[in-house]
């Protein structure tokens, strides 16, 4: 349990925060996407992001897939990973922090 602790307060936290921005919002998530895209400096903190975001995908295919998963299995942190960036690698190293403790012969294998 307690390597779940640090990535779910993040998740919480950040997932907070997001929420609560999105609320606050005057434009549209696509809207706010194309504006920091409209400016070099905002782009390439937005491409930075979504560099890591695909290696933090990678790294979650070929975690799934050393643990027995199938790859369909890592489908949704994919897209919440596409869409949100942070909160789709948070949400799998939570689940998957849940899952080994629910089978200690797995956590074994798991690095």
């Amino acid at each position: 349990m307690r390597s779940v602790a640090l990535p779910l307060v993040a998740l919480i936290a950040f997932a907070g925060y997001t929420l609560s921005v999105m609320f606050q919002a005057e434009q549209s998530l696509i809207d706010f996407g194309i504006s920091l895209m409209s400016r070099p400096d905002t782009a390439q903190v937005v491409i930075d992001l979504y560099l890591l975001a695909t290696l933090a995908g990678i790294w979650m295919y070929g975690d799934a897939r050393k643990r027995g998963q199938s790859a369909l299995s890592v489908v949704p942190y994919l897209v919440i990973t596409a869409v949100f960036v942070s909160v789709g690698p948070l949400l799998y190293l939570v689940v998957r922090g849940l899952q080994n403790g629910k089978n200690p012969a797995d956590a074994k294998h798991v690095n």
